[in-house]
């Protein structure tokens, strides 16, 4: 398989509602699509999401980053998909292709899998050594007041989800009303799972935590409650609380994996290909959580199912990965990509075709 061109197209997808978090709001995904064409006619698709707040990236630099950089350092390379080192070259060559901007790394990165595996004739999950699995995503309740997010959060598990996600992180004393107000509309047996990006300090983070724990709110576990790089902070609510603490922010690359876990700041990381520069990286990172027996979660930003779809490739492909936060595409309006894996709320399932699956994309703009 030879690398023979890169291709950029725009898609404009709007949310069902607009998606709020501690960090930003986003109304509708305004993203990158990448076609890489291989020299037999293959093409594999990425997607790079502009995540300004979390990864840096706007459109304008994913753009740039791949037509300056990427492109020019992969166009002409080859690889036998059955040869690791050739492919691992192909890898190397976009992560050392510009500092950062790890979320068009990841879209490259995702369309150069999608063509390997589809000259191997067969499925990503398959070709990174999986099994086909069925995954189970929760769905997102973006912050708002407690009495909405309760409906909306009551709805997700009318609509058949079995957790939800709650965005908190702005106001601790109201992130408490929040919390219960939700635990109380919905029961308690559906998961509730906690995610602050970064909006607490580590003593608030404890303080709320431990009138929730009081509460018995039952929370499943609570994602980046402190600064990305504070990774003391970090250990300090993992050891002054009963509920888990998960990494999403603070981990980047696997060298940041490898930090957290030697020091035991955290109890699961949260895997998004956006953050760490797509599927290759992710890889290390899952090699790393097995050495120390920490679970993975695969998470997403605001991604059609362009690049979720390499997302549940890999959740499928990895064991480690015990939980998927996959529901991007169902918090947008409509789905415009044919392929890439079955949907049945809540679960996912990757297609049995050759590569990422996916057969086309609907109303791809010119850049």
């Amino acid at each position: 398989m030879q690398i023979e061109k890169v291709e950029l197209k725009h898609i404009s997808i709007p949310m069902v509602k607009p998606f709020k978090t501690a960090l930003r709001t986003v109304t509708s995904a305004e993203n990158t699509v990448v076609m890489i064409t291989s020299s037999d006619g293959k093409v594999g698709y990425g997607e790079a999401p502009p995540t300004k707040p979390i990864t840096g990236d706007t459109n304008e630099s994913i753009i740039a980053a791949i037509e300056n950089n990427i492109s020019k350092a992969i166009v002409g390379m080859s690889a036998d998909p059955a040869n690791k080192d050739e492919v691992n070259e192909i890898m190397e060559a976009i992560q050392n292709s510009v500092e950062g901007n790890t979320s068009p790394k990841a879209a490259c990165d995702m369309a150069v899998y999608d063509l390997l595996s589809q000259e191997a004739g067969m499925p990503l999950y398959r070709y990174l050594g999986g099994e086909k699995r069925t995954l189970e995503t929760d769905l997102t309740v973006s912050i708002n007041s407690p009495e909405e997010m309760s409906e909306d959060a009551q709805n997700a598990i009318n609509r058949g989800f079995h957790a939800v996600k709650l965005k908190v992180g702005i106001d601790p004393e109201l992130d408490i009303k929040r919390i219960m107000s939700i635990r109380q509309a919905i029961g308690s047996r559906p998961g509730i799972r906690l995610d602050a990006n970064q909006g607490w300090t580590p003593e608030e983070a404890v303080k709320v935590m431990k009138i929730i724990e009081a509460e018995n709110a039952d929370i499943e576990f609570l994602e980046q409650p402190v600064a990305a790089g504070d990774i003391e902070g970090l250990k300090y609510v993992k050891d002054h609380i009963n509920t888990p603490v998960m990494a999403d922010e603070s981990i980047f690359s696997p060298e940041d994996a490898e930090i957290l876990l030697e020091n035991k700041a955290v109890d699961f990381i949260n895997i998004k290909l956006m953050k760490c520069g797509g599927i290759y990286n992710a890889l290390k990172i899952c090699e790393i959580a097995e050495r120390y027996g920490v679970e993975c979660m695969l998470g997403c930003m605001c991604e059609s199912k362009v690049s979720l779809a390499a997302a549940v490739h890999l959740a499928s492909a990895k064991k480690i990965i015990t939980r998927v936060d996959l529901d991007a595409a169902i918090l947008l309006a409509k789905d415009p990509v044919e392929g890439g894996y079955e949907k049945n709320i809540p679960y996912f399932e990757a297609l049995d075709r050759p590569g990422l699956g996916i057969g086309g994309i609907e109303g791809l703009t010119e850049i």
